[in-house]
């Protein structure tokens, strides 16, 4: 996989993890470990995008 079909991957699956975020918030019984869970994953997915856009600009 090239880096950018990788860096293309984590954005598919950060956008879906903020769907899934928005609908557990939208919901009367949201969960806050589960929306902390979430949470924590997207900034992992977003961190390692970071990091693999900075090291194709070298």
């Amino acid at each position: 996989m090239t880096v950018q079909a990788h860096i293309a991957s984590l954005e598919r699956k950060h956008g879906a993890l903020e769907e899934e975020l928005q609908a557990i918030l939208a919901s009367p019984s949201a969960d806050d470990r589960e929306i902390a869970e979430l949470k924590r994953r997207k900034l992992l997915i977003k961190d390692e995008m970071q990091r693999l856009k900075a090291s194709t600009r070298h």
